[in-house]
């Protein structure tokens, strides 16, 4: 089943859409807040002002010339203010001064005529419009009512409305446009960054990014650079491996062609000592490729010890690898001195890196030579009695393929002792040669661990 494709949208377009969003909303609150504080206000303001007159009129002289329309209303600070009498001294009515109102009395202008409360106040809905009414308590079962049109009132608020959400909408479009500006520079550096790595994988070309700056892009930049390195490092190390592979691989396989040659074109008319010679030539040159194969796959399994490790007694591996060699090389003496030392690791890689140590020491170590093999405090020391090694030599014999001049006519592949530093490295350890105490070639070769078991720390 193909795995669904789940399409995103770009960075750069989710930066200005949540920018918008965020700026959006945050306009909507501002402007709805804006608008409920100026209209409470307004609210406020007007009944208070209603308030003031009404109480102000509510006298027993200002009523009677208010009922016989002796004062106008506009004397009480509007033209458009509707004065309405509440009485309640023998049956609940209401009139208006001039008789013309359509508004309609409530229970909570009763109850301020009734002295249950001292004022009231409310929005009512009449043929003519909203208004703002307000009732005082007058005394002797009367209330003396005065609504106010909202007509002005509301276009006030109409227009501030229309003024917010004109600005809001203005404010949403900038924060869109400043939201694609921002999104445009501050990703740039990584639009640069994405063309240089798509550069990098089309033409191969492990060169370094130029980086500016100190932030948190530049950190990524460098974090680049760094792989790029390491990237480059491991292909400079394949192909020399390669390289040096080929060339190794060379002569054992012109040689075992031409004795292969040799014996087809013979055809059984060679001698059987020849034929044996040749025979025994092919088998060596056969022996010699297979350890170099081997030697290159151990090279190339060059990685951190993984998890499948276990813990294992260093000098238990050291005490096979003696008997292993002893049977390869039985002419010799072997002066061992073991301490347990117990390492997180493969017992495979140590056992390899150790046989070699002990394979090349008989190989310098002359007839009836002592090979020593000293472990203590995790330090492995293998020594011969050969000629040692050149000063000049130190420095390299643990390089791949690397063989001395004196080497060179003896049977090896250069190497073992570059698998032995490798398994050092794996393993967080170190390896150096030197000269060993009979004056020949020492090597030490160290591993972190302990002195005891860990079940038994």
């Amino acid at each position: 089943m193909m795995p669904v494709q789940v399409y995103r949208r770009s960075l750069a377009s989710r930066v200005i859409a949540l920018t918008t969003i965020a700026v959006g909303i945050s306009v909507t609150v501002v402007a709805l807040a804006a608008y409920i504080t100026v209209r409470s206000q307004t609210m406020s303001s007007l009944d208070a002002s209603l308030r003031d007159r009404a109480a102000a009129a509510a006298k027993r002289d200002t009523l009677d010339a208010l009922a016989n329309e002796q004062i106008p209303s506009w004397a009480l600070g509007a033209a458009d203010v509707r004065i309405i009498f509440v009485d309640l001294s023998s049956f609940p009515i209401a009139r208006s001064a001039d008789n013309t109102s359509t508004i309609t009395i409530s229970n909570q202008e009763l109850r301020v005529a009734a002295g249950d409360t001292a004022h009231s106040a409310r929005t009512v809905i009449g043929r003519d419009g909203r208004y703002r009414m307000v009732a005082v308590h007058a005394g002797n079962g009367e209330a003396l009512v005065l609504a106010q049109s909202l007509e002005s009132t509301d276009a006030m608020l109409e227009r501030l409305g229309l003024v917010l959400l004109l600005f809001g909408c203005a404010g949403v479009i900038l924060a869109g446009v400043a939201g694609w500006a921002v999104a445009h520079n501050s990703l740039r550096p990584v639009r640069r960054l994405t063309t240089a790595v798509e550069d990098i994988a089309r033409t191969q070309q492990l060169d370094p990014i130029p980086v500016e700056g100190n932030d948190e892009l530049a950190r990524l930049g460098n974090g680049f650079n760094r792989m790029l390195a390491a990237l480059d490092a491991s292909q400079r190390q394949q192909r020399e491996l390669v390289a040096d592979a080929g060339h190794e691989l060379r002569t054992p396989l012109t040689s075992l062609r031409t004795n292969l040659d040799l014996l087809v074109q013979a055809d059984g008319k060679l001698p059987p000592e020849q034929s044996q010679e040749l025979m025994a030539d092919v088998s060596a040159q056969i022996n010699e490729m297979t350890t170099l194969i081997g030697d290159l796959v151990e090279l190339a399994r060059e990685r951190p010890v993984g998890p499948t490790t276990e813990e294992v007694d260093l000098a238990a591996i050291v005490t096979q690898a003696v008997t292993r060699v002893r049977r390869r090389a039985p002419g010799l003496e072997y002066d061992v001195r073991l301490e347990p030392w117990w390492v997180l690791g493969d017992a495979a890689g140590l056992e390899r890196a150790v046989t070699n140590l002990l394979d090349n020491a008989a190989k310098w170590s002359p007839a009836e030579g002592v090979v020593r093999v000293h472990l203590s405090q995790g330090t492995l020391m293998v020594s011969d009695a050969g000629p040692g090694i050149d000063a000049a030599d130190i420095s390299r014999v643990f390089d791949r393929f690397y063989r001395a001049a004196t080497a060179r006519t003896m049977p090896g592949s250069g190497l073992g002792l570059a698998i032995v530093r490798a398994v050092a490295d794996r393993h967080g350890g170190v390896v150096r040669a030197g000269t060993g105490p009979d004056g020949g070639a020492g090597f030490w070769f160290f591993v972190p661990g302990r002195s005891t078991a860990s079940d038994e720390a």
